[in-house]
């Protein structure tokens, strides 16, 4: 019996993952990837701490992917969490769990895990092609590539693609692989940032005092067109135009959605989570003397620095002259987002190929023998560990529906 060979373009997480997947299944794989060298994303995602996944319990860990959690289960439920931190401990990088529940390796980095992946990839087979940017199909089916020394072609039993989203095309990810696979007939839903920030248009001296300062320990509230409100802690920093951090990314498919219904979407921050609205009134009630305002709330509240910047940015001056207007403008401060971010600088992207053009095995009903994973798929989440878990589970699903389709084929041969 021949052994298939199957060509793998992409070599990021669900890549590599499709590879491993693959070759334990006996295929012969070649991978072949636009960079000059493999994982570029995956090493940046690495450079504040490689977060490769998340403890929670499975059913709120699923929930993480909102719309997208029911063509992702099966996925992930075949490799969870606990089967990828096992998986990792096998290729000799421990991990630990972090006080938010997100998971890391125990070096903090993501270039021993990489090196570690890549040398087992390349005992078990795979042959790997850097600097082999694809540019879609020749008239014959092939794969076609440019490389240093020109363009050629290349055949396979069967492709898997794994070529990320939109997000940081100088590392790799640049979505000009969309009009090839519409052209054959794939829906594509179109790509936009996720986990990404927003501008809001801030006065030149607001911008030009307070840009890079993080304000800590606030809760964001959204109240969506349903009317439903969605609440939570953590910290964002102010950039020159707007915002951008961890408590907004966890909102940023919301906002962005808010921002293409409306043309707008309004945030309320909390910037005294600890006090509670008659308490704030009341220490702003209480006579100042010659105080001038900025240190009575500083005295009194402890609101200074980029937090008392920000209340006098998104407030009427005469808000400062009613202590019940101000003590609930602290509560709930106002922020109108007005465009996210573009989506070369968001973390991720969301939309890719609709889940309504693959089989159950992550192929392309369009393109017998052609799967596809990862990022490429129309699916978002939060960081936390959910990217990474993703594109992970779909690599290895991609990687054994090619095995399973393979397989069949030649049964009937």
């Amino acid at each position: 019996m021949t052994t298939p060979r199957v060509i793998v373009v992409g070599g990021g997480p669900a890549g590599l993952m499709a590879t491993e997947t693959l070759l334990a299944g006996g295929a012969r794989v070649d991978v072949y990837d636009a960079m000059p060298s493999l994982g570029r994303k995956f090493l940046l995602a690495g450079v504040g701490g490689m977060n490769i996944t998340h403890s929670e319990a499975l059913e709120p860990f699923l929930d993480r992917y909102g719309a997208g959690r029911a063509a992702l289960e099966p996925a992930i439920r075949a490799f969870d969490p606990p089967q990828l931190r096992a998986w990792i401990h096998g290729l000799g990088v421990e991990t630990f769990v972090g006080s938010s529940g997100r998971v890391f390796p125990r070096e903090m980095k993501a270039a021993p895990l990489l090196r570690a992946w890549l040398h087992r990839l390349k005992q078990h087979g795979a042959a790997l092609h850097v600097r082999h940017r694809w540019l879609g199909w020749s008239a014959d089916g092939a794969l076609r590539f440019a490389t240093p020394d020109g363009d050629m072609a290349a055949q396979a039993d069967a492709v898997v693609l794994a070529l990320g989203g939109a997000s940081w095309k100088k590392l790799g990810s640049d979505g000009a692989w969309v009009p090839w696979l519409t052209a054959r007939g794939v829906a594509v839903s179109p790509l936009q940032p996720s986990n990404c920030g927003f501008d809001v248009g801030w006065s030149d001296f607001f911008a030009q005092k307070f840009a890079g300062a993080p304000l800590k320990a606030v809760y964001l509230t959204f109240t969506d067109a349903q009317g439903q409100s969605h609440r939570r802690q953590g910290e964002f920093v102010v950039t020159q135009g707007g915002v951008e951090g961890s408590l907004i990314y966890a909102f940023s498919a919301r906002l962005r959605d808010e921002i293409t219904r409306s043309g707008q979407a309004r945030i309320e921050i909390d910037l005294l989570p600890g006090r509670d609205l008659a308490r704030i009134e009341a220490e702003l009630r209480a006579p100042r003397g010659a105080d001038s305002m900025a240190n009575h709330l500083r005295r009194k509240l402890g609101l200074e620095g980029v937090k008392a910047g920000l209340l006098r940015e998104c407030t009427p001056k005469a808000t400062f002259d009613d202590p019940a207007t101000l003590a609930a403008a602290i509560k709930a401060l106002p922020i109108v987002l007005r465009a996210p971010r573009p989506i070369d600088e968001a973390i991720s992207s969301a939309g890719g190929i609709a889940f309504a053009g693959l089989d159950h095995n992550l192929m392309l009903r369009a393109a017998p023998g052609v799967f596809c994973a990862g990022e490429m798929l129309d699916w978002e989440a939060p960081t936390g560990g959910y990217l990474l878990t993703a594109c992970f589970a779909t690599g290895r699903a991609a990687g054994q529906g090619a095995l399973a389709w393979l397989a069949s084929r030649a049964r009937v041969d």
